[in-house]
Formats: structure tokens, sequence, C-alpha cells
């Protein structure tokens, strides 16, 4: 039995009722799924040649499913819209992803960081086995197929290498994806259908990306490309732990990338945002102040500093570039001064990197536009899912767990509104 799948309600005649799925990443083939299950004949639409070209990408550097942590502090991470995903994400929670994971023949392990990857760390027999499955359940697959919108009848519109055509249906899920990376396929095309057909959408924003930072010449040239270890940053009453990388630009890396939400409304009000960096997160002023209480002698800042915290170059850099910032060398620094400095090391953020380059996205169809089963209120019968909806989370699993989660949902939502046609005697598509 699939996971999860019992107490699932399902359609009792197949051969009469097809929903389209919009989209063919991790949120459209969940939905596939899951209505091929529920006893829909499924036709997928998607409009590049390959399915799940991001999802591809993203399992590069080793597949992040999920993360292990517990429900209430995984629920968190979503920020504003925790309360909207909710009810879908302790639907399918992170255990049930990976039994559905496993029950593909994809073994999961936690890392030590607490994030779940497939065994083989790869995407692609995951994707393999998946879509062999999806294939099982008879979903039919169209490719090179770009959704323009709806035309005056209300039928899905697609632009394809034959011309347009148009497919009537009573109901349809949507998982467009945002516009991240659109050479993949997700270019945030569907805002200008959605708007005009009055469907509320919040603009689209870079998420889990880079942040600019005007770094010195000197600075840039020496030390673009190092990373800052075991640091903690934190901009106003947030803190996130982790590492950063110094680009020639600014600075990129999971601490960053948690903190993209507050820094882009400080961005938003202020016109900039300062970023405080803790070089030693576990060591106090106090016990900073002790170690550097034996004399330097002949040494020079950089390797005293070595030895007595061990900050490596680029963070003494990252000190000595914000000394000179407030116009004197760290040398001059007495021991108070440079400790307070090594705590909390300001970092001017002037902007986001182009939302081209993001992870993902933020906005998206406001989550007023849906009701509890992802149907849009204004065109009843249209049901959405995954990264198009108007939520952000941190990288570490989260992103695709939601897309996993709200796919699932929305095509629960499509099965029970076409079982409520077909039990008061509504013809299905």
């Amino acid at each position: 039995m699939h996971p999860r799948s019992s107490g699932r309600l399902t359609l009792q005649h197949r051969s009469n009722i097809t929903i389209p799925v919009v989209g063919g990443g991790p949120a459209g083939l969940m939905a596939a799924e899951t209505l091929a299950r529920g006893g829909a004949r499924v036709t997928l639409y998607e409009r590049m040649p390959r399915l799940a070209r991001k999802l591809l990408l993203a399992g590069r550097g080793g597949l992040n499913l999920t993360h292990s942590e517990p429900l209430e502090t995984f629920l968190t991470r979503y920020r504003d819209a925790a309360p909207r995903l909710r009810a879908a994400i302790e639907a399918f929670p992170p255990d049930a992803l990976r039994a559905w994971c496993e029950d593909l023949g994809q073994e999961t392990f936690v890392g030590t960081s607490g994030r779940v990857f497939p065994r083989a760390m790869k995407t692609s027999p995951l994707l393999r086995a998946w879509l062999k499955r999806l294939g099982r359940l008879g979903v039919e697959m169209h490719l090179r197929h770009r959704w323009l919108g709806w035309d005056g009848e209300g039928r899905l519109v697609f632009e394809t290498d034959d011309g347009r055509c148009a497919v009537e249906a009573c109901s349809a899920v949507l998982a467009l994806g945002g516009a991240s990376w659109p050479r993949l396929g997700s270019d945030g095309s569907w805002v200008a259908p959605m708007a005009g057909a009055g469907i509320e959408v919040v603009p689209l924003e870079a998420a889990n990306c880079a942040v600019r930072v005007s770094w010195s010449e000197v600075f840039r040239a020496r030390f673009a490309g190092q990373p800052l270890k075991r640091i903690a940053l934190t901009l106003g009453t947030e803190t996130v732990r982790g590492e950063a990388m110094i680009s020639r630009d600014g600075l990129e890396g999971g601490a960053v990338y948690a903190l993209t939400a507050p820094i882009r409304k400080e961005l938003a009000a202020q016109g900039t945002a300062e970023l405080r960096v803790d070089l030693r997160p576990d060591a106090s002023e106090e016990a900073l102040a002790a170690r550097l209480a034996k004399p330097r002698g002949k040494q020079s800042l950089a390797t005293y500093l070595r030895k007595a915290l061990s900050l490596d170059g680029a963070a003494v850099g990252l000190l000595q570039e914000a000394a000179y910032a407030k116009g004197a060398p760290l040398s001059v620094l007495e021991t108070g001064a440079l400790t307070r400095l090594i705590k909390a090391v300001p970092v001017r953020v002037t902007g986001l990197a182009s939302i081209e380059r993001a992870i993902s996205t933020a906005g998206g169809v406001s989550l007023d536009a849906i009701d509890e089963t992802f149907m849009l209120r204004a065109r009843p019968g249209t049901f959405v899912a995954g990264e198009m909806l108007d939520w952000e989370a941190p990288t570490g699993g989260y992103l695709l767990q939601a897309c996993f989660a709200t796919g699932r949902a929305a095509a629960e939502g499509a099965l029970a509104y076409q079982a409520r046609g077909d039990a008061a005697g509504v013809v299905p598509t």
C-alpha cells in the first residue's frame, strides 16, 4: 500500500474523469500521483522538454528532501504562512515523505545537520522511479506545453510547437513554480494571466539568495571565494548560525539565505540592512578578552588572532574591513573594542541578488485567494500548489517538503471537488 494512503477520497468512475495538472516539478508530479491514485485520469502538461529540471539541479550537491527536526519547530520555518500550510504538512509530514521515497526504492538517511537525503544523494534515481510509477498509474504527459491562461469559455490554453490548443476540464491543478532559475522552466509567466483573471498575486521576489555588499577593492580581491565558518548572523532579533561565503558582490550561503525574508523587509523599509556577524558565537566577550590578554610580541595581528582565537584570514579581513570603514585600522583598537567587534561585525547590505539567481522566490498567489483545499476562490475547480503560492522557507528541506505536501493537498481538494460534482450529476470532462 502507498504510504498514508488509507482513508483517501477516490472517484468511482475513473474512465470518465480527467483532471489536468499543469507543471512538471515536485508539486505537479505529486499532484498527478495523488489524483491517479484517487481514480482520476490525469494529463500532465509541462512547458519544458523535460520534467523536474529544477529538482534535478537541486540534487547536484545532494538532494535535501526534508528535515528531521520536530514538526512544531519545522513549521516555524514557514514564518507567516505556517498557519495556512500546517494542515497540508501535517497530512504529509517529513516521515511520510521519507516513507514515500523509500517506497520508490530510494532509502533515506538523516545527515549530521538533521537534513534528510536519499541514500544515493542524487535526484535522478528517485525521479526515474517516480516517472515509472506515474506511467504505471496511467498518467499521460505532454511536454512543450506552455500555459497561457484561460479562454472565454474557461478552458486551459496552451502554446505548443504545433500552435495553440485549449483543454476543457471541470477541475485542474496548477503547479507552475516561482520565477527563480527561469531557464529551467519556472519563469513567472503565469502571473499575468492569473492577475488578469482577478486573482490576487503578491509580486514575486528573490528568496534564499545572496546579499549585495559594497566591499572595498582590497577586500574583494583578496577574500572573494573564501568561507566564513562557524559564525552567527543577526538581523534585528533573528540570529542564524552556520556558514557564509564571501563573493565579489557580497555574501551567500545557508546562514545568509535563512535571513533573506527579514533582510528583504528591512531593505524595503530602510533601503539598506545591517547584518551583525559573530565570528566566535561559542565564546563570550569576556572569554575572548581573556585569550587576548597574552602579549602579542612580534607577531602580526593576523597571526596573533589566528593563534589566540582561531580566526582565519577571511575573518580577520572582515574585521579589518569593518575597522577601516569606521576610519581606524584594526591594530589601534583596545581589547574591549576588538572583542565587541569580533562578536558583532557590522556588514551593510545594499540589496539582494537577482531573482534569476535565487534558489527560490517569495510572493505568488495570495493565500487569501485560496480556500482550505487550495482551490482558487475566484475560479472554482482550479487548485494551486507549490512555489507559485505566496510562502517562503529557508533551504534545509523545507522548500521541497512544502511543494510535495501542497501538491498532494491540492490534488485531494480536486478529487473532492470532482466527486461532489459527480454526485450532483454534473457530467465530468
